[in-house]
C-alpha cells in the first residue's frame, strides 16, 4: 500500500462502476465515475487543486494570501480543504440557502462565509464575488466559471481514465454546471475517437434544477465559449427537478447513495440509452448524498421532496 504525503494526493483515479441494471435499453451499458470518493468528496477536488497548482506556479498565488470564490457547496469545500492543506485564507460567496451539511463543513476547514441571497441562487454568488473582487484586488478570484484551469484539470485527468478504464465507450453524459466537466473529458475522448458522442444534461428553459444551467437562459460560462462547447456537444438532455429525485433514489437500489445532480446525470444518461441502438454510456456521479440529509430528498414524499428543492440548493 502507498504512503501518500498529502490527502491531495488522492484527488482523482476514481473508480468506474457498472449500474447497467438501471438502463432502459439492454444493448446499452450504462456506467457511472464515483467521484464522490475524492478526499473532499466531489468532482470538484480536481479543478480544485488544479485552480491552486495553476495559480502557484504563475505567482498569483503567494503563501497566506487571501482566496474569494463563489459556490453553492462542492467547490467551496474542496477549495477549503486545499486552503487548509496549503495555508491559505479563504472566503466563500455562499448562497444563504444551502443544505447546512455544506455549510458546516466549509466551517471544519476555517472557511470564512460570506452570505448571498438564496433567492438569486449561484448567479447571485458570482454577481457579489466579482463585486468583492473588484473592490479587494488584494485578494485572489480563481473564478471556476472563467477559468481555463477548470476544464484542463478533467482534460488532464478525468478524460484519460475514462478512455483507460472504459475504451469501449460511446456517449458520454455529465451536466451543464460550470462547463468544466463536459469540455474537458468531451475533448479528450473525442480525440481518442471522434465517434463518441458528448451529452450536457441541463434543465428545461425557465425551471431550476440548482447546479445545472440551461444556455437558452443566458448565461454562457466563459470557458464553455473558450473550449468551443456547441461545436463540441452532440445534444443535451433535459431533465426536470423531479426526475433528478427519483434517479438519485434508483441509485439507492444499487447501492449507490449519491448527490443530486448524480441522480439528473442518470438520468440524462437513460435518456441517451432509450434512444439509441446499443453502446456503452459513462456519466459522472458527481458526489455521494451525506451532504443533503437535512433536505428529505430521500425520506419526503416525492413531491415534497420537489417542492422542498425550490427552497433549499441541492447541488
Amino acid at each position: 500500500m502507498t504512503v501518500h504525503a498529502s490527502v491531495l494526493e488522492l484527488i482523482g483515479n476514481t473508480p468506474v462502476v457498472d449500474v447497467s441494471q438501471l438502463s432502459p435499453n439492454p444493448a446499452v451499458r450504462i456506467l457511472g465515475k464515483m467521484e464522490g470518493q475524492n478526499p473532499g468528496g466531489s468532482v470538484k477536488d480536481r479543478i480544485a487543486l488544479a485552480m491552486v497548482d495553476e495559480a502557484e506556479a504563475d505567482g498569483t498565488l503567494t503563501p497566506g494570501a487571501t482566496i474569494i470564490e463563489p459556490s453553492s457547496g462542492n467547490t467551496g469545500i474542496a477549495l477549503a480543504m486545499i486552503a487548509r492543506v496549503r495555508g491559505y485564507h479563504l472566503k466563500i460567496v455562499l448562497p444563504e440557502n444551502v443544505s447546512i451539511e455544506r455549510r458546516q463543513l466549509l466551517e471544519v476547514y476555517g472557511a470564512e462565509i460570506i452570505p448571498s441571497p438564496g433567492a438569486e441562487g449561484s448567479n447571485g454568488a458570482v454577481r457579489r464575488a466579482q463585486a468583492l473582487a473588484s473592490e479587494h484586488p488584494e485578494w485572489v478570484f480563481l473564478y471556476q466559471y472563467g477559468n481555463e484551469a477548470n476544464p484542463r484539470a478533467h482534460y488532464r485527468t478525468t478524460g484519460p481514465e475514462i478512455w483507460r478504464d472504459v475504451p469501449d465507450i460511446t456517449h458520454f453524459v455529465a451536466g451543464l454546471g460550470t462547463s468544466g466537466t463536459l469540455l474537458g473529458v468531451g475533448t479528450y475522448l473525442k480525440e481518442q475517437n471522434p465517434d463518441v458522442k458528448i451529452f450536457a444534461v441541463e434543465p428545461p428553459s425557465g425551471e431550476t434544477v440548482e447546479g445545472l444551467r440551461n444556455l437558452d437562459d443566458g448565461y454562457i460560462p466563459p470557458v464553455f465559449d473558450k473550449w468551443g462547447g456547441f461545436d463540441l456537444l452532440d445534444g443535451k438532455s433535459i431533465v426536470r427537478p423531479k426526475d433528478s429525485l427519483e434517479y438519485t433514489r434508483r441509485l439507492t437500489e444499487v447501492g449507490i447513495f449519491s448527490g443530486i445532480s448524480a441522480g439528473a446525470a442518470l438520468a440524462g444518461a437513460c435518456k441517451v440509452a432509450a434512444r439509441i441502438e446499443s453502446g456503452v454510456v459513462v456519466f459522472i456521479v458527481c458526489d455521494y448524498g451525506w451532504k443533503y440529509l437535512s433536505t428529505g430528498a430521500w425520506t419526503l414524499d416525492i413531491d415534497d421532496a420537489v417542492a422542498n428543492a425550490e427552497k433549499v440548493i441541492y447541488f
